[in-house]
């Protein structure tokens, strides 16, 4: 019903008018004694509440008096009120203010107004009483906007300083604005961005409904072709990966290493990413993979903490147990082709001698020569130990 519907003598109006302070003091009064929330705010946020209930009642008084134009309540009754307090108290909170107010107006307005304007007050103030909620949610809808785009500016901020591998003071500050600063256990997540997103959401929008659905937290950036997550508190790397590879398009998921905390996070994002441009290189890699199961192809592309990774995990324990026999074995077998006889043969011992070094190779370096990945990782790091120090391809090739 608008307004202009509501007949409300111009003597009722002036006698509200002249009690509008004393109805707001009424109603602030009536807030905090109902509600405890309002009693646990600053004194500033008080007085800001204080001024919204006034300004409730004024704007009431001036809608009754529009005459049937449209007048914008939300800037009559919230227009002077800090974006900050939504932030102080929630839109419940704010509802719960507009009914104390209203029920205030409607009990004290008796006393006040000409008997015969009682029942077109009683309207009103019904009518009013929606409008204003109507107000208050657009503010808080309008609110909740800017802090999205503000929180999605900040996060890609704080992603790209990750993958950069900075961790100044302005990022801490930035990550703990986001929730961030005490975050552990994080891993990189990189996969192909989908063509599309779907039902008017972005892809950073789907990712994060995606993980807020499985109760994790989520720093999420689109590069290009790659779509990059980086996930907190991950107990299982691949089990998190795989909860979220329908957010991906197609194509390989690589996941990096779990690191202590956000700040550590450029060595998982560096290898995650390194895994995903190498993934190529092996035709049937798992969706997802570790990074580190793609050390021999990271390698091929000249990712240099993967070649390392390489001798630290593959050659320097072939060469330091056993006295080296683990490392000829591993060479003559892989040069044999994987032949039990013709290695044992090369190698001028028992077959049987092969297999337990084949068994012990596996127990030193996690990798065995009769899967065809394992092999084909064995044999690069073994190239690799075999290149001069530092060696790499003239420049132009």
């Amino acid at each position: 019903m608008a307004a202009s519907r509501i007949r409300v003598s111009a003597r009722s109006r002036e006698a509200i008018a002249r009690r509008a302070g004393d109805l707001a003091t009424t109603a602030t009064r009536e807030v905090e004694t109902t509600h405890e929330w309002y009693r646990g705010l600053s004194a500033e946020d008080r007085s800001w509440v204080g001024l919204i209930a006034q300004s409730g009642i004024a704007a009431f008084l001036s809608w009754l008096g529009s005459k049937g134009e449209t007048r914008p309540v939300t800037a009559d009754v919230f227009g002077t009120a800090p974006q900050e307090l939504t932030r102080s108290i929630s839109l419940k909170q704010t509802l719960d203010l507009v009914r104390t107010v209203v029920a205030v107006v409607e009990r004290e307005v008796d006393g006040i107004v000409d008997p015969r304007d009682e029942r077109a007050i009683h309207e009103a103030v019904l009518v009013y009483s929606r409008e204003i909620a109507f107000a208050a949610a657009e503010v808080y809808a309008a609110a909740a906007e800017v802090r999205g785009a503000w929180d999605a500016r900040l996060e890609s901020l704080v992603v790209d300083s990750v993958l950069r591998g900075e961790a100044d003071d302005a990022i801490r500050s930035r990550a703990t604005a986001l929730g961030w600063g005490s975050a552990t256990d994080v891993a990189v997540i990189v996969g192909t961005t989908p063509p599309r997103a779907g039902a008017g959401l972005g892809v950073v929008d789907i990712v994060h409904r995606q993980t807020n659905r499985l109760g994790l937290a989520a720093l999420v950036a689109v590069q290009g072709p790659r779509l990059i997550a980086i996930l907190a508190h991950v107990e299982d790397d691949l089990t998190v990966a795989r909860s979220l590879l329908a957010v991906f398009g197609e194509g390989p998921v690589v996941v990096g290493p779990v690191v202590p905390h956000l700040f550590a996070a450029g060595r998982s994002a560096r290898a995650a990413i390194s895994g995903h441009t190498a993934a190529p290189a092996w035709p049937d890699v798992p969706r997802p993979a570790r990074a580190d199961d793609l050390l021999a192809e990271r390698a091929l592309i000249g990712d240099l903490p993967a070649r390392a990774a390489l001798g630290d995990r593959i050659v320097r324990p072939l060469l330091e147990t056993s006295g080296g026999h683990l490392y000829e074995t591993a060479t003559a077998y892989l040069d044999t082709g994987g032949n039990l006889e013709a290695t044992a043969r090369g190698l001028f011992v028992h077959a049987n001698t092969v297999r337990y070094r084949l068994g012990r190779i596996v127990d030193v370096t996690g990798y065995d020569l009769g899967d065809p990945h394992d092999a084909f990782t064995v044999r690069i790091a073994l190239a690799l130990s075999r290149l001069p120090r530092g060696a790499r391809a003239p420049a132009g090739l």
